[in-house]
């Protein structure tokens, strides 16, 4: 499977100018942080020297969270990788009710005998 740009995650999730961290499931963050995680302690670890080396250790990083994302889609039998987004899940703002903010002061001491 060859790597995916953020421009390619953008047009499977068709986002435009929405950013994608906002538009990604806890299984995606997750493998995200991991990726990022891993290819931090690599780099303390190895301390590249230039561009090229820490592109290799960027690489690193993201196939440890590759080798999880694929281990985690064998044993579920479907991919992790979703094309929902934030907007999927959200209510239509004429949807939602109108609530009111309620002064606490008027009910101090109802609970009391």
């Amino acid at each position: 499977m060859e790597r995916k740009s953020t421009k390619d995650y953008k047009q499977h999730k068709s986002l435009k100018k929405e950013n994608l961290r906002d538009n990604m499931t806890n299984i995606e963050l997750a493998l995200n942080t991991l990726a990022e995680a891993s290819a931090t302690e690599l780099s303390k670890e190895k301390s590249p020297k230039g561009y090229n080396a820490n592109a290799h250790i960027a690489r690193q990083g993201g196939d440890v969270a590759k080798a999880a994302r694929e281990k985690l889609e064998s044993q579920l039998g479907k991919s992790v990788i979703s094309s929902a987004k934030a907007s999927d899940y959200t209510l239509p703002s004429n949807d939602v009710e109108d609530t009111k903010a309620i002064d606490i002061s008027e009910h101090e001491g109802d609970d009391k005998e």
